[in-house]
């Protein structure tokens, strides 16, 4: 699973992107235009590693992010 996030506002243009491979959950954000900072967690199984970026992505839409399509 991946999905891409981005929050453009006034002088705001940012992107979020989580992506779960197996037990870990990898983020990317930054501004958009840059390759942004990248973070990765492990988690005890799949299941975990899937709640979790199904969590972020929740907070990150109730922050007004808005998802966007796969090219």
């Amino acid at each position: 699973m991946k999905r891409r996030l981005e929050f453009i506002e006034g002088t705001s243009f940012k992107f979020y992107e989580v992506s779960v491979a197996n037990q870990s959950v990898t983020t990317i954000f930054g501004r958009i235009g840059t390759d942004g900072q990248t973070q990765t967690k492990q988690f005890a199984n799949p299941a975990a590693a899937q709640n979790h970026a199904e969590k972020l992505v929740r907070q990150k839409l109730a922050k007004g992010y808005v998802q966007q399509q796969e090219a």
